[in-house]
């Protein structure tokens, strides 16, 4: 019997699949065709295991897990029981323990492709040419995610060191590489959020393989070191940053372009502990860089002025206008990482291990990256740009939407997907030219005494 449903689930998958490829590219076939979910696979474990949570069948339940508001196991199964019953078949168990070996032994790398390849190909497929000129402009961001306080989370991940032990949670930093046009995650690295190379510049040099000749990335001040200007200009990728406040760049100048606008020369340092000796007499003894700064005639917002060091030096080509432009797209990243965390919920990931709390996160940036891809339909569609598309409105319409894709027929989805991509293009984010809002949270908490002692400590005291 199992073998027969596992024949058939591993079928009905890929007629679905194939389906979605016929209608004209419903989510999410153009991003994520079967075929390359397949290839991955395999090339990623090998021979399939013949049960009914195939390697194939697990990834999609467990994709449908993170797109759905409640995260839980248990609504996972339910859902794939669900959808053998109304297709008349029998129906799977109801425990979880099956899927959640399943998970385990879905291969992280695998997880980890598949939501880099989609990234990729989104961002290919989308381009703004109003950004210096049409190049790929890709924002690199941090942020930290929780997890279930459990011994192998803490030892991979540690909680702050200015918690208790058994008061806190296990922290992750995460920094990704996001594509300014699309909104697309492209790569991302993982790591303790404290320690000896965890911070965000050496998690950032880990995504210098998904950077490639002729693309301009964009960061905070965080990023503005020699290192990072030198070594991604070596590879013929420019970089604009904020300038580090610290950085006295007047006895550096070289030569004036324009009002405030200077050719630096910056002088190599000394050899970081990270970089070995050969590496380090390859690079330059000094690097041409150029600073600009400009200022921000906005009521309300905290910044006057703003000074950018980029490596983009021709200032014919690439005006301050276009430079601080290009930096105020950098506001996207942080909206990015909020719609991943907060609207996805992927602030408190639910995974007890390590590696599984890496497959979620990697699962969670598939998810995401699906969506943006829908988005970019709808957006086209409607002659917008895809950035002018609310993610929580095409959230939130897949999300009513995909009941009904899935009891439709073949000949019922055409109809069906351009309906949805009209509704997703009817959710526009507001043009609010220079807004600006308070720091402060309205709604307060709910009163509740802090927990001061260990969990397992409150209880005895409360059985005693």
């Amino acid at each position: 019997m199992w073998k027969s449903i596992a024949g058939w689930i591993s079928h009905q998958v890929r007629a679905e699949r194939n389906r979605l490829s016929a209608s004209g590219g419903l989510p999410f076939s153009e991003l994520l065709p079967a075929a390359t979910v397949e290839c991955v696979l395999f090339e990623e474990q090998g021979r399939r295991r013949e049960c009914l949570y195939s390697s194939m069948v697990t990834l999609w339940t467990f994709l449908s897990q993170t797109l759905c508001p409640d995260h839980s196991c248990r609504q996972a199964v339910a859902r794939l029981r669900a959808f053998l019953t109304a297709d008349g078949q029998s129906p799977c168990a109801a425990e979880t323990g099956p899927y959640c070996k399943a998970r385990q032994r879905l291969p992280e790398n695998a997880c980890a492709r598949l939501a880099r390849d989609a990234g990729q190909a989104l961002h290919q497929r989308v381009s703004d040419p109003r950004l210096l000129g049409g190049r790929p402009v890709k924002l690199v961001d941090g942020t930290t995610v929780s997890m279930p306080d459990t011994a192998a989370n803490q030892a991979a991940y540690p909680q702050s060191r200015s918690q208790q032990p058994g008061l806190g949670f296990p922290i992750a930093r995460v920094v990704a590489l996001l594509s300014l046009a699309s909104g697309a995650v492209l790569d991302a690295a993982i790591g303790p959020y404290a320690g000896k190379n965890t911070g965000e510049t050496a998690l950032f040099r880990q995504l210098w393989r998904s950077l490639f000749p002729g693309d301009v990335v964009v960061g905070d001040r965080y990023f503005a070191s020699y290192w990072d200007l030198v070594l991604l200009a070596m590879c013929d990728v420019d970089s604009v940053y904020r300038q580090h406040q610290l950085r006295l760049s007047e006895r550096l100048r070289v030569r004036r372009l324009g009002p405030d606008d200077w050719l630096l020369r910056l002088p190599k340092p000394q050899r970081p502990p990270w970089l070995d000796q050969a590496s380090y007499r390859r690079i330059p003894d000094s690097l041409l860089v150029r600073e600009v700064r400009f200022r921000v005639r906005v009521r309300g917002w905290r910044v006057r002025a703003l000074t950018l060091v980029t490596t983009c030096c021709d200032a014919e080509q690439y005006s301050v206008e276009q430079l601080a432009r290009v930096y105020h797209g950098r506001w996207q990243a942080e909206v990015d990482l909020r719609s991943i965390k907060i609207t996805m919920q992927m602030d408190v990931l639910r995974c007890k291990s390590p590696d599984m709390v890496r497959k979620e996160l990697w699962l969670h940036l598939l998810a995401y990256n699906l969506i943006r891809g829908v988005m970019a339909d709808a957006a086209e569609r409607a002659a917008h740009w895809p950035r002018d598309v609310s993610f929580k409105g095409a959230l939130q319409t897949l999300t009513a939407y995909r009941p009904l894709i899935e009891r439709s027929t073949a000949a019922e989805l055409p109809a069906l997907y351009e309906d949805m991509l009209a509704a997703i293009a009817d959710h526009i984010v507001g043009n609010r030219p220079h807004r600006y809002e308070p720091r402060a949270i309205k709604r307060r908490p709910k009163e509740h005494d802090r927990l001061t002692i260990p969990r397992q400590e409150a209880k005895r005291r409360l059985a005693a």
